[in-house]
């Protein structure tokens, strides 16, 4: 059964505060570690202890950006995005497969593109490290269960 998951509005609205329209009129620099970025859960299919931080934008609107982070040793189910991902791995080690491709390994500082709808699973490798995942939208945020 494909279930698809669109941010829940409740999800959203904790988003809002860490998300105004003036910060991005404003140059930023933000890093993990700060205190304004306000974490809420990722969708329900995601592995426990997953979370999402709001850097700028609107996630509900094109073009925001989140910091993406995941327990080390967690699984990242298979599933899918209607917006394409440009994404830059911050920590931690991170297998992923897209359909039709290898798996690879993403390390601190590596870039990776998904492009809208390619399906793909991950892995956060049990490195003493959470995996944490910068990731630009380009179109509102969501995420699609496959099975």
């Amino acid at each position: 059964m494909i279930r698809k998951v669109a941010l829940s509005l409740a999800m959203l609205m904790l988003f809002a505060p860490a998300a105004s329209a003036d910060r991005s009129t404003k140059a930023l620099a933000i890093p993990t570690s700060d205190a304004n970025i306000k974490w809420g859960n990722c969708p329900p299919f995601f592995p426990t202890g997953c979370q999402i931080g709001v850097l700028n934008g609107d996630p509900k609107q094109p073009n925001s950006d989140l910091f993406f982070k995941m327990p080390k040793g967690a699984v990242l189910p298979y599933h899918s995005h209607t917006s394409a991902e440009r994404m830059v791995l911050v920590s931690g080690e991170l297998k992923i497969t897209y359909d039709g491709q290898d798996e690879v390994t993403l390390k601190p500082g590596m870039y990776a593109y998904g492009p809208p709808g390619l399906a793909h699973k991950g892995q956060c490798v049990d490195t003493g490290e959470p995996c944490i995942l910068f990731i630009a939208f380009e179109g509102p945020v969501d995420a699609t269960e496959k099975h």
